[in-house]
This record gives structure tokens, sequence and C-alpha cells, in this order.
């Protein structure tokens, strides 16, 4: 599972193609983001983690969904400047993708079998986070409404960390 998860392709927000394989080695922070929804804020506290562990080999990814009631309905550059201006993202963003059903990107359909507590198969909303290991593995699930700074995720990344 874990080379399949490292040979995923990847279309990254400004067009270049890479894949999960680019992060091989670093912990990953997956989140499907959106720029209008109720939990867009966590951006802030998203970048805030990224500029803390970054240099001890954490990666964000963030991946743009329009899945749930259309809140991520710009073009990739509309996406790239609300993020940018609202919340100085800085961390990788992929491209607007679809995280669940029959065209759910490749990225998502090892992740999503990972259960953690009440969540289901499928993403149940904006800002669900997995956290995946420097090896590939999927080692936590998070509910879209944990916050990325919260205690649980936190000693999550560095346990991953250390």
């Amino acid at each position: 599972m874990t080379e399949a998860l490292h040979s995923i392709p990847l279309t990254m927000i400004d067009g270049q193609e890479a894949s999960f394989g680019d992060f091989k080695g670093k912990t990953v922070l997956v989140v499907n983001v959106a720029s209008k929804c109720g939990l867009t804020p966590q951006y802030e506290a998203l970048e805030a983690l990224y500029r803390q562990y970054s240099d001890k080999g954490f990666v964000i990814l963030g991946v743009p969904s329009n899945q749930f009631r259309g809140q991520e309905p710009g073009s990739a550059e509309d996406i790239q400047e609300f993020c940018s201006i609202n919340y100085g993202v800085t961390f990788p963003l992929a491209e607007k993708t679809e995280v669940n059903g029959p065209h759910r990107h490749p990225l998502y359909a090892v992740p999503t079998g990972f259960r953690s507590g009440q969540l289901a198969e499928d993403i149940t909303w904006n800002f669900e986070k997995f956290l995946v290991s420097a090896e590939g593995k999927v080692v936590q699930r998070f509910a879209p409404q944990t916050a990325p700074d919260s205690p649980e995720v936190i000693a999550a990344i560095e346990a991953e960390l250390n």
C-alpha cells in the first residue's frame, strides 16, 4: 500500500506534474480544502503548522475540492490568490479535484480506507485531514471540525516526526 501511495500522480495547482512520491521521507498532512466554507479559517492554523514543522520534514498538501455544496468554485488562479492574500499560504496545493465518488482522485482511494472513529469511507466534508508517515502509510485521520492546531493533531504530527 505504501508504494501505491507514493506512485500516485498529482497535478499541482500551477499545472506542474508531480507525484505523491515527491513527499517520500516527509510526514504529510493531506487536507481537502475550500475557500467558501465555514471551516476555511483553518487555513490560518494549517499555514502556522507548516511554518512550525516544515524544517523538521513536515509538509501539508492542500487539495481543493468543490464537491461539498460548491464551496470551491474558483479557478486555479482564484484559489491561489485567495489562499495567498487571505491566509499567506505557502504549503503546496494540488489542482482542484474530486475526493469522493466514481471520479475520486487516486490520492483519496487509499487514505479513505483508513477509518477513524465515526468517519465513514467517503470524505465527510471540507478540511478532513489524513496524516501520512514518511514511509507513505496513513497513520491518522481527523474529522473536518478537528482544528489543525488541536492537541491531538499536534501530538500525532510530533510522534511521526520523532
